[in-house]
Order: structure tokens, then sequence, then C-alpha cells
């Protein structure tokens, strides 16, 4: 997957491959940094209480797809690495976007200096 910043969006362009296994039928989705609320590269909370629909899961290997959660509705692409990267929304049909991205500190120090300003 790809991120990059363009006309004041954060847009991720996903794979044939990570389109399939998240059950996403759009290739890209552009999100205004007005509606980022926040961007942490913590491990976030995952509960066995959670229904993904759409979606895959392979314990230990991969979570994708939509997760509905008594948080809120979220996207999860995430492998077995601990490179995280969790954008908080506002005003989006998703709460968070959870992905696991080699370069996730850059994407976390960039995110927050354009929501910032």
């Amino acid at each position: 997957m790809d991120l990059y910043i363009n006309e004041n969006k954060l847009n991720i362009e996903f794979t044939f491959t990570e389109q399939l296994l998240a059950v996403r039928w759009e290739k890209s989705w552009s999100i205004p940094l007005a509606h980022i609320a926040q961007v942490t590269t913590a491990e976030p909370k995952s509960s066995w209480k959670e229904l993904r629909a759409p979606g895959s899961f392979i314990p230990g290997l991969i979570k994708a797809g939509t997760d509905y959660t008594n948080r809120s509705k979220e996207f999860w692409y995430v492998n077995r690495d601990k490179n995280y990267l969790t954008i908080e929304l506002q005003n989006e049909s998703y709460q968070r976007i959870i992905l696991t991205i080699n370069n996730h500190e850059y994407w976390q120090e960039r995110l927050n200096q354009l929501i910032t300003n």
C-alpha cells in the first residue's frame, strides 16, 4: 500500500491483493486532512468481541477489513509486523484506520505536523 498527500488529503492506495483481503472495492481512499484528529504508532487494542464484516482474519498473520467494535467502526489492514499507524478520524464513516506500514514513524510525524498547522 502507498500513502501520499495531495490537495490537503491523505490518500491510501491499495494493491489488488490488499483490496481482495480487505474486501475493499475502491483502489484508493482519500481522507481530508481536516478530518484527521490524531495519529499514533502505539499498538492498538484488539478484542475477540469485534465483528469483522467484510474482511479477512488469520490469527498471527493478517487482519484486514472493516471491524465493528464497542468503540466504533474501524478499518484494519495489519500483519504480524509491529509498525502500526493508527489514524483517528472525525466526520467520517470510520472512526479509526489502523495500518502496518514500513515508514509508520515518518507518517505519524508528517500527518501530525499537517493537522496541527
